[in-house]
């Protein structure tokens, strides 16, 4: 249920690229440095958008030097330093990352997730000791989660409120400035993102929760019993739609309210990126016809 959030690139201007990398790369260097090297493999763009968020909302002037790294040992590029809104969000990444792969040990079992969260325990344990009240939040929505899908929830709205209830706590968290508007906004925010991100994920994910025998929501909720899967989906894609729509108007009217900087790359993401995502997703019906999506590059893919 990571990496949804990111920007249409191809939409962003020159200087904005060049300084959203260095949020994602100022990221990968934080978790490096707090957790090892191995948890980079757990960056994902989410994280990346609540850094940048927060840094943005307390009005920080990125701190720009060029470092080189493992990925690009030889060419340096710009990273964003000394970034607290930045090492909050390389914690929260690593304590989603853990509960993750302690969910996959128990939908899926196998020793790869378990070796994984081997990987991850001193990260973990490091990253809870600083934000013990936020680990509590997680572990609670990861619970309410396992609740609901025991019995098997036939609503996508009530099957998304532990997610979405959980975003709505993590987002202010961050922040630490003295305007008391500011959190509660942060709050709607992460709410309605959460809502989106789950969402859009149990969408996605229709054909391979039915080969895995998995829960979903949207397929208790509309009565999937067996029919063409691609047919389904086109059935409910106009409803689901709405839900995701709301979500995001949700969000985007919040974001008004904010004084932000780097506000035209977070409304790239917004605007570009989340509502582009939600049309491709519910327009590409089957995975045959996902290559339509082949245009979202990796930032590791572009300029590297």
């Amino acid at each position: 249920m990571f990496g949804y959030i990111k920007p249409a690139f191809r939409e962003l201007k020159i200087k904005e690229y060049e300084l959203f990398r260095g949020y994602y790369c100022g990221l990968c260097k934080s978790m490096g440095r707090s957790f090892g090297a191995l948890s980079r493999f757990a960056l994902n763009y989410d994280s990346v958008f609540l850094g940048l968020l927060l840094a943005s909302v307390h009005d920080e002037v990125p701190v720009l030097e060029k470092e080189s790294c493992i990925a690009n040992p030889v060419k340096k590029r710009l990273i964003v330093k000394d970034s607290g809104s930045i090492d909050f969000a390389a914690d929260i990444n690593v304590l989603l990352t853990y509960y993750k792969l302690k969910d996959n040990i128990r939908d899926e079992g196998g020793w790869l997730p378990k070796l994984a969260q081997l990987v991850f325990r001193k990260g973990y344990k490091d990253a809870a000791s600083r934000n013990r009240q936020l680990d509590d939040v997680i572990a609670a929505s990861i619970s309410s989660q396992v609740l609901l899908e025991e019995k098997q929830c036939s609503s996508m709205d009530e099957a998304a409120e532990p997610f979405a209830h959980m975003m709505e706590q993590l987002l202010p968290a961050g922040y630490g400035g003295d305007d008391k508007s500011v959190p509660r906004i942060l709050g709607w925010i992460g709410y309605n993102l959460g809502k989106w991100i789950y969402i859009i994920d149990a969408f996605d994910d229709m054909e391979k929760d039915i080969g895995s025998g998995s829960y979903n929501p949207l397929l208790r909720q509309y009565g999937y019993g067996g029919q063409d899967i691609k047919a389904f989906k086109e059935s409910i894609a106009e409803e689901v739609r709405v839900n995701l729509l709301q979500a995001l108007s949700q969000t985007t009217n919040s974001l008004e309210l904010l004084k932000l900087r780097n506000k035209g790359i977070i409304d790239n993401i917004m605007y570009e990126g989340l509502y582009g995502k939600t049309e491709r997703i519910l327009n590409c019906i089957t995975e045959e016809k996902r290559s339509c999506m082949r245009d979202e590059e990796s930032i590791r893919g572009i300029g590297y």
